[in-house]
């Protein structure tokens, strides 16, 4: 029984310190969907050449997006696309984030995993 416990213990400080060491690596920034390029829009969330060309492609056949909650209408991005961009995604300033942002896998509920 103690055994267990201790067990478990550990357990959960590793838990614990592979979340500090998480939050601690995580990127920090926005990128402007009105003016990024490609190499900037990569750096989203779940975001390749492919999406990034599209995000431009749609943006300069409809010109600038209005609103974040627009990019729905950019093939491939949905409403739980956009929850996890949300955060990482402006319509004006500049564009502030250097580093590829990487977000845990979710349970298949297609929301963001819980922090």
């Amino acid at each position: 029984m103690i055994q267990r416990n201790a067990v478990v213990f550990v357990a959960l400080i590793l838990a614990v310190a592979s979340l500090a060491m998480a939050a601690d690596n995580a990127a920090t920034g926005v990128v402007n969907i009105n003016t990024a390029g490609p190499d900037q829009l990569q750096l989203l969330p779940r975001i390749g050449p492919a999406l990034a060309d599209r995000i431009i492609e749609f943006r300069e056949a409809n010109g600038l997006f209005g609103s974040v909650d627009e990019l729905v209408a950019v093939k491939g991005i949905g409403e739980s696309s956009l929850a996890r961009l949300a955060p990482y995604v402006t319509t004006t300033g500049a564009t502030t984030l250097d580093a590829k942002v990487r977000l845990p896998r979710s349970s298949g509920s297609g929301a963001p995993a819980a922090s």
